[in-house]
């Protein structure tokens, strides 16, 4: 199948195909033509990434899930790797968290502390 194809059904841009054979994600062949040729496999590859780039992965750290289906696996995150990206990105997560609640509490302060003054005067 070709790239087109490829992006309307795993429903990306082709920009988005082409960004993701940039980072090594997918490894379409070549044809005789020269274009790319894409396989269902890569369907799934590109569902796949999709799914957790909108989780907040970076591509980077899509590898394992990739590796995990091309090793064979129904299933991209069952293989020990994919498990730690998981745990690596929860890890993120709870930081962030802490550290916006960590803003919350401060801009709550100071705007308790705005309040009183105005109405102090």
């Amino acid at each position: 199948m070709r790239i087109g194809d490829l992006a309307a059904e795993a429903g990306v841009t082709v920009k988005a195909v082409r960004y993701y054979e940039s980072q090594g994600l997918l490894k379409p062949r070549r044809e005789a033509n020269g274009y790319r040729a894409y396989s269902a496999e890569d369907v799934i590859v590109v569902r796949e990434v999709k799914a957790l780039l909108s989780l907040g992965l970076t591509a980077e750290q899509t590898y394992p899930f990739i590796e995990c289906l091309r090793a064979g696996n129904d299933r991209a995150d069952v293989c020990p790797a994919s498990l730690t990206a998981y745990r690596a990105r929860i890890a993120e997560v709870d930081r962030r968290i802490a550290e916006l609640t960590e803003l919350r509490i401060k801009l709550a302060d100071l705007l308790t502390d705005a309040e009183n003054w105005r109405t102090r005067r």
